[in-house]
């Protein structure tokens, strides 16, 4: 079984991109084939800062490569070093209808969001589609939001086969129901556009600073605390095993202690949670040639594969 995840060269990460979804695509690697790559032609639909680009393309491997990615059980490239992702998303625009793409979610939200309408951004979904049926892939983990992208992959493949017979593998989207939403300082979803976010890397004062920012109600040292609806236990839940929730509760239950006190032990789980990872983190910063080695080494799988699917597809429509 092919599992298939793009990653997104978004600068930096937090708590909530990696419980709601970094950790389980490293998880993965042990659940079938994983082919995951960093969306590097994708993210010139909204970044056009040269500089920008490649540090966040390279952060993004040193993120994922720290946090578990393992060159040897999966196959980790960029996807702009796979050109033939290229020419499949040429061939695939001939096999999608313009109603099609009309009718993505995506496309209305980012532009209503005020983002520029450009054929990049219309054209999104081919570009999906050809990173997903370059590769055989037979599951892609997505959000609820991504759903849509699946489906009218399967809807190109399904007109391409039959014009030209079962050569494409009809993917299944795959949505983790179990994955709760990681709600941020103020208790609304974890996002950077909500600035609300608590890093995963970075300086400690920083991190402090977001833990410490957390919104809670207004309850005195003297009085009990409600841990049902805190936004610190809710966060408490993703780094704590179920005796230290209970100390907890307990914590909260009887008065002398006030909120600071909860968001300090929550602070340092974080940071004994991360902490192995930040030091490969540092070790993988320090050593960037060790990164294009490992990524140069992905991309060489890749493109092996990518090369023999297209000899089959060129051969398919007549460009031989």
């Amino acid at each position: 079984m092919r599992i298939l995840s793009g990653i997104q060269p978004s600068g930096t990460i937090h708590i909530g991109n990696y419980f709601g979804m970094i950790k389980k695509m490293v998880e993965s690697q042990n659940d079938g084939e994983l082919f995951a790559f960093i969306a590097s032609y994708h993210a010139l639909t909204s970044v056009k800062d040269k500089e920008f680009l490649e540090k966040n393309i390279f952060e993004a491997a040193v993120n994922f490569l720290a946090l578990g990615m393992d060159p040897e059980k999966s196959t980790f490239w960029v996807q702009h070093d796979v050109k033939e992702v290229l020419e499949l998303y040429w061939l695939l625009s001939n096999h999608t209808s313009m109603g099609l793409l009309e009718r993505a979610h995506s496309y209305k939200d980012k532009t209503s969001r005020g983002i520029g309408a450009n054929h990049g951004l219309f054209s999104y979904p081919v570009l999906m589609a050809a990173d997903i049926l370059l590769f055989d892939s037979n599951i892609v983990p997505v959000g609820k939001d991504q759903i849509q992208h699946v489906e009218m992959t399967r809807d190109i493949a399904i007109s391409f086969n039959h014009t030209y017979g079962d050569i494409l593998v009809l993917p299944e989207s795959k949505v983790d129901e179990e994955v709760a939403t990681v709600p941020g300082t103020d208790g609304a979803k974890m996002s950077k556009s909500y600035n609300n976010t608590i890093d995963m890397f970075g300086p400690a004062k920083t991190i402090k600073k977001q833990v410490m920012g957390i919104v809670t109600d207004s309850k005195e040292l003297n009085e009990a605390k409600e841990w049902e609806n805190c936004n610190i236990y809710t966060l408490s839940k993703l780094f704590m095993n179920e005796d230290e929730l209970a100390s907890l509760r307990q914590r909260y239950a009887t008065p002398g202690e006030g909120y600071g006190h909860f968001k300090m032990t929550l602070l340092d789980k974080i940071n004994e949670h991360f902490e192995p990872y930040a030091q490969k983190r540092e070790h993988l910063l320090n050593n960037p040639k060790e990164v294009k080695d490992v990524l140069a080494y992905g991309a060489s799988k890749a493109r092996k594969i990518a090369s023999a699917k297209m000899e089959i597809i060129r051969d398919a429509v007549g460009l031989i």
